[in-house]
């Protein structure tokens, strides 16, 4: 496992975000978790809260200040769990794309000019821009615009359905358990584990590498045999 590494997460005051804030805290190497919101949160133990405006011009600049400062204290790592959920459908695309591709897109762009080598993202099942659904249209889309930045490391995860969510009804999640692969269910813990993981155990590798459910449950359990 690496040595004392940070996170700067956007998206951590989310249910698949806390979790994953919750299982990087639960790493001992993991020094500071530094989340970005609009509002302030609660004080935590090893969690540095950051307020940036992320509709503003100079979000980029602002983002990439604070992860060299964040950098130059250890190795550091970024993570955007930002997504709209099961209330996607209330949203038009252009309202999307503004969320996913311009508030994703401009803090991996931060990110990475601060030095920023490993970036992970959490995207949905089936990803890509070619797509005729809209949420996975703009699914991939984000995926695209976070890969044509060149991030060093770049981890996607795709996720199937999201349960011990309190946002997935009950019997999505029951329709989910009939269906096998990655389409079906994932235990949101186990999700947010694997997001660890991948920060903990392959933050200085290369090349990108695209995680669904298997894949997934796979990286949490190397990450709970370690712990």
């Amino acid at each position: 496992m690496n040595q004392n590494f940070a996170a700067i997460i956007l998206g951590g005051t989310g249910q698949v975000g806390g979790a994953a804030v919750t299982e990087l805290l639960a790493i001992p190497e993991c020094r500071e978790m530094v989340m970005v919101t609009r509002k302030p949160i609660a004080a935590r133990s090893r969690v540095r809260n950051v307020v940036l405006d992320t509709g503003a011009a100079d979000f980029a600049e602002r983002t990439a200040a604070l992860a060299r400062e964040v950098l130059s204290h250890g190795p550091a790592s970024a993570v955007s769990c930002v997504g709209v959920g099961s209330g996607w459908r209330r949203w038009s695309e252009e309202d999307l794309k503004r969320l996913e591709l311009g508030v994703v897109g401009t803090f991996a762009r931060g990110c990475y000019d601060a030095g920023i080598a490993q970036f992970c993202l959490l995207s949905a099942v089936g990803s890509t821009a070619r797509s005729r659904f809209r949420y996975v249209r703009v699914m991939g889309m984000k995926e695209d615009t976070v890969r044509n930045i060149g991030f060093t490391r770049l981890a996607i995860f795709r996720p199937g359905i999201i349960v011990g969510n309190p946002h997935t009804p009950a019997w999505v999640g029951l329709l989910g358990s009939l269906v096998p692969g990655p389409f079906g269910n994932i235990d949101q813990r186990i999700l947010a584990r694997s997001i660890a993981a991948e920060i903990a155990l392959h933050s200085r590798e290369g090349g990108e590498v695209i995680r669904e459910n298997a894949a997934m449950k796979k990286l949490a359990a190397q990450l709970s045999v370690l712990n």
